[in-house]
């Protein structure tokens, strides 16, 4: 069943910090952490012998997290049986998306799309509420790019399990070596228009906080715009590096205001602090604008 009228627009979310759903005392301080979404993690942080508890909390849970305003996402186990016990559970008016781990195939997708669209008829919820975000953690799924980032309108983000892939690869999760496939993974995003979440590095190292603050930036050159994250360190990195700073929002405004005069003047091409500027150009100014106007001025940075 596709579901395009019930989808809401695309969300921008710099930061999403998982925190263990099992975790009560991580849960109800983790609003203070300034994250733009917090991931309950049913996954790799839950022992097995705690997912019940975990799956039973997380209505409040995400109510509890989100009281700041920020999004209430929420991981998944692999394999159908967890899978759909999570789903069942966590598909809830409280709960934005569903974090999807180990994602092969958009086949994969698909069958958990339909059982999302069976729990929001019964719970009476707007069709298309839940959105989903594919982890891309073996090389089968990094040749499956297009068909995952497109299987559904659910679909609101992609990112590259790190640690995971790297080890699918037989290769150490350093920057040389994630740079290729995380670009591909930008690229996938926005042919298929949703968010590219990550950073090329290991998610794991959060110790040299002005080291991470590099890779966030020379991942929004590469063209992501959020990614997932594992301590709070992190997260202000993220919100800080991932938002357009008032001199680049104030450059892009006076960019797109001489390329609307020179069209009024007849002209595709204009001048523009000593360089052409052309479509292409305008393009990154109107999304460097929308991406402002999604995060709040107050977010902006100086």
């Amino acid at each position: 069943m596709m579901i395009q009228s019930g989808v809401a627009e695309q969300p921008i979310w710099r930061s999403l910090l998982f925190i263990p759903a099992h975790r009560a005392d991580f849960v109800l301080k983790a609003h203070l952490r300034g994250a733009d979404a917090y991931v309950l993690d049913l996954e790799d942080s839950v022992p097995d012998a705690q997912k019940s508890h975990a799956r039973s909390s997380i209505t409040d849970s995400a109510r509890t997290v989100s009281q700041s305003g920020a999004a209430a996402l929420v991981r998944i186990n692999q394999g159908l049986r967890l899978a759909v016990r999570d789903l069942e559970a966590c598909v809830c008016p409280e709960v934005q998306a569903v974090v999807i781990p180990k994602v092969r195939s958009g086949d994969q997708l698909q069958g958990l799309t339909q059982l999302i669209d069976e729990l929001e008829l019964e719970l009476g919820m707007n069709l298309g509420h839940t959105r989903l975000v594919a982890q891309i953690e073996c090389v089968h799924g990094l040749s499956n790019l297009d068909s995952i980032a497109c299987c559904s309108p659910r679909m609101a983000g992609m990112t590259l399990g790190s640690e995971d892939f790297s080890a699918s690869a037989g290769m150490e999760p350093t920057p040389e070596t994630l740079v290729a496939p995380n670009q591909a993974i930008v690229f996938a995003c926005r042919r298929a228009g949703i968010q590219p979440l990550g950073f090329p590095a290991s998610i794991a190292d959060y110790s040299d906080s002005e080291q991470f603050k590099k890779t966030v930036r020379f991942a929004r050159e590469m063209g992501f715009t959020g990614a997932l994250c594992i301590h709070p360190r992190q997260v202000s990195a993220l919100n800080d590096e991932l938002i357009p700073s008032a001199a680049e929002v104030e450059q892009a405004s006076a960019l797109l205001a001489a390329y609307e005069q020179g069209l009024l003047e007849g002209n595709a091409a204009v001048a523009f602090e000593g360089k052409m500027i052309d479509a292409p150009v305008v393009a990154r100014a109107r999304e460097t604008l929308r991406r402002s106007d999604k995060a709040g001025s107050g977010s902006q940075r100086g």
